[in-house]
């Protein structure tokens, strides 16, 4: 079992940036993905990006080149860093986990794991 906290999250202009945190705890011992989603009232989960074991990412196309996953081992944490932050990346950010996972594909239903959330606004 894996427990997720997420933290980072808060209210920024737009264009300006963010940096998300995960700490993990428990086991995570093997191959596994671990991504971010993001939620909006009324929508459901969306995939952000996914970070493998080994290193390969995924990223949603409405992300990519803004966001960035990745992970620091040494502290069993990942991170999403966040740039030219727009309106409409306001959402409550999740981390999660698919132990044993292999393709690390944006889909909320692979991962078993889930953080609390944490609130992105930017206005």
């Amino acid at each position: 079992h894996v427990q997720l906290v997420e933290s980072g999250g808060g209210s920024v202009q737009v264009g300006g940036s963010l940096r998300l945190s995960c700490v993990a705890s428990g086991d995570t011992i093997g191959r596994y993905c671990m991504g971010w989603f993001r939620q909006t009232p009324g929508k459901g989960r969306e995939a952000v990006a996914s970070i493998r074991s080994d290193g390969m990412t995924r990223y949603s196309p409405s992300v990519k080149d803004r966001f960035t996953i990745s992970e620091d081992k040494s502290e069993r944490s990942f991170a999403l860093q966040m740039n030219s932050l727009q309106p409409e990346d306001t959402a409550l950010y999740y981390c999660a986990a698919d132990l044993g996972g292999r393709d690390c594909y944006l889909t909320a239903y692979l991962y078993n794991h889930w953080g609390q959330g944490t609130q992105v606004t930017v206005s």
